[in-house]
């Protein structure tokens, strides 16, 4: 018999981030992507690269994480998703198995992502669900926070928000949504899609916002900061635990 052609699949993965030190697979520590490859290789007796719509810090969660892999493996759709979830950990689930023509990759053909973070602005500290939320004590002005938001949406160089030393050819990005929102009980949600992001540019974001919420900064001032190209402007990097990727979108 001839050798086996290569099938092209692509998975839906939810994962809570807390114990993971992020997406990318790494030598020492615990990530989402060896988990998953070692859990394919059980199944399909070869060693199997899979391949991430973009990395998560350690930390950040997921519920519509992207991720392809190539398999001659004959197994399907339906048995790779039964398969993984009776051999991945309680965190990583894996939600849906498509196959995908053979030029399908998850990272290159993403044409745009969303990713949420979550804030509870209230005195007292959660218990329940205190890793999925940045917990902030003092009062926050949405309104303020609502409108410095908006101001992000359109195509802006967002180096001013981009993590030190990170290596990018442009910091040039497209935002369609931007977007904060009460949610009762003190919770708020900060909403945003884009066609890319730079490395903590939520995170980044998402504290700058907070500073607004606080009266530290002012709205116009998010204007500033996007001129000056300069990540000191900007707020701090808000915690990994509040951040979500929700959705990844492709043509």
């Amino acid at each position: 018999m001839g050798e086996a052609t290569l099938q092209t699949f692509r998975l839906i993965i939810e994962y809570d981030g807390s114990g993971f030190h992020g997406w990318q697979r790494q030598k020492k520590d615990r990530t989402v992507q060896e988990t998953i490859e070692k859990a394919l290789a059980i199944m399909t007796r070869e060693k199997v690269t899979v391949i991430g719509s973009g990395r998560t810090d350690a930390g950040v969660h997921a519920l519509g994480q992207v991720a392809s892999f190539r398999t001659r493996s004959r197994l399907d759709a339906e048995v790779f998703v039964n398969g993984l979830n009776s051999l991945l950990p309680g965190d990583v689930v894996v939600s849906a198995c498509n196959p995908m023509p053979d030029s399908f990759h998850a990272r290159f053909d993403v044409t745009s992502k969303h990713y949420r973070y979550h804030i509870l602005n209230r005195f007292m500290a959660p218990a329940i669900g205190r890793q999925f939320v940045w917990h902030i004590r003092k009062p926050l002005d949405t309104a303020a926070m609502s409108q410095a938001a908006r101001m992000l949406i359109g195509t802006h160089d967002f180096k001013a928000f981009e993590g030190t030393g990170s290596p990018r050819d442009h910091t040039v990005r497209t935002v369609t949504d931007s977007t904060v929102k009460a949610t009762g009980g003190g919770n708020l949600t900060y909403d945003i899609k884009a066609n890319g992001f730079l490395r903590y540019m939520v995170r980044n974001i998402a504290g700058t916002l907070v500073e607004v919420g606080l009266g530290k900064l002012s709205v116009p001032d998010i204007q500033e900061i996007l001129l000056s190209k300069d990540r000191s402007q900007a707020g701090a990097t808000a915690p990994p635990h509040g951040l979500f990727l929700m959705d990844v979108a492709y043509d």
